[in-house]
């Protein structure tokens, strides 16, 4: 994807391809000893954050029930439309942070959910949390699987998904990992199953922060890294309702066929910059 740039200290960057080079290199050997710079580097950021909603959230904990709300929203209708079964619902929590998209969103519709995050901290936390004591005693829902690991290095159990949610956690991986990711993942769902990546969305290119190593992508940047992915996009929806400072953030359902016909539902366009951090889960 060949699109300028910027980087959080101003430094423009004429491509992806230059900016890459910049942060991981360009030769083989020596992009894979900086890429692997560039990740620990990355999750020692959030390692010093706190472990709570607050914290994962970058300072805006109070948009949390505006995202779980549209984020509940976009998945009922894609779950009505999408899955003709009434068998045994399994998701997968991507960047799972402090289990904030696992308790308050996944849980109400998925018998099980595994959760995957690098930063131990935040996975403890939402152990804590997803203990069986503390989990609604009126379902049986509940968190399985604990996986504290990268998802750069993470692949899933065959065929266990109906949905694998990926949320403010995608821009910390290089492109080719983001691939990569997909690639490995596609095994992990269902015949009917499907991705849902919510992100945070530059008005154009990319921008790049230097304090915690991550890359906000644009819609086109996206759409090109799905395609690399050998996904297709099902349905995408606007969030909103957040705070003018922040970054528009776009909710996108993913499958490995192609659909009938691409659903938008978003009804509003946004043209925003972040002033803080991109938060994670």
């Amino acid at each position: 994807m060949e699109c300028e740039g910027h980087d959080s200290e101003g430094k423009t960057y004429s491509s992806t391809k230059e900016m890459w080079e910049e942060e991981i290199g360009g030769e083989a050997a020596e992009a894979q000893h900086r890429a692997k710079e560039w990740y620990t580097k990355g999750v020692g950021y959030w390692e010093k954050v706190e472990a709570s909603v607050d914290g994962v959230l970058g300072g805006y904990g109070h948009v949390n029930g505006r995202d779980v709300k549209d984020s509940n929203e976009f998945l009922v209708d894609i779950l009505g439309e999408r899955l003709t079964h009434n068998g045994h619902l399994v998701a997968l929590d991507c960047g799972a942070g402090v289990g904030r998209v696992t308790k308050n969103l996944l849980l109400k519709h998925f018998h099980e959910v595994d959760l995957v995050e690098p930063v131990s901290h935040f996975l403890e936390s939402a152990r804590e949390k997803m203990k069986v004591g503390s989990q609604s005693k009126s379902v049986a829902n509940h968190a399985v699987n604990f996986y504290c690991i990268p998802m750069q290095e993470f692949t899933p159990d065959e065929g266990r998904y109906d949905v694998i949610w990926i949320q403010w956690c995608i821009g910390h991986l290089t492109d080719a990992d983001f691939v990569a990711f997909f690639n490995r993942a596609k095994v992990g769902l269902k015949p009917e199953g499907f991705f849902v990546l919510k992100e945070n969305v530059a008005r154009d290119g990319f921008v790049l922060d230097k304090e915690d190593h991550s890359v906000t992508r644009s819609d086109s940047y996206f759409r090109e890294l799905f395609k690399q992915a050998g996904l297709y996009i099902y349905k995408t929806k606007a969030q909103k309702g957040f705070p003018q400072e922040l970054f528009p953030v776009k909710m996108y359902a993913l499958t490995t066929e192609p659909p009938a016909i691409v659903q938008d539902v978003s009804h509003e366009r946004r043209s925003k910059r972040r002033t803080k951090k991109s938060p994670i889960m």
